[in-house]
């Protein structure tokens, strides 16, 4: 198992990043939660296999349809409280 917190910057609010990274990670089987930062980039907590991780990372790093991602920084964390993949509010 592994569980990483994600900040994506670039164009990512405003362009559907936060569902998307939902649909996404239930399609892989990674839980954790995502939710916009009032500084313009969106955060998320991501858990799972190693594989699957890994997948919903290089997915991320291309994001959505419209999304323009500049960079993804990553670090080590611990796993999520509740099981699935969350939409939180705007922090």
């Amino acid at each position: 198992m592994k569980a990483k917190r994600l900040v994506i910057r670039g164009e990512v609010q405003g362009v559907g990043f936060r569902d998307w990274l939902v649909a996404t990670a239930e399609r892989i089987g990674v839980s954790g939660w995502v939710r916009n930062r009032r500084d313009g980039t969106v955060e998320a907590l991501v858990c799972g296999d190693v594989a699957a991780v890994e997948e919903l990372l290089r997915a991320c790093r291309r994001g959505p349809r419209g999304a323009v991602v500049r960079s993804l920084d990553e670090d080590l964390a611990d796993p999520p409280d509740q099981p699935g993949f969350l939409r939180r509010p705007t922090a």
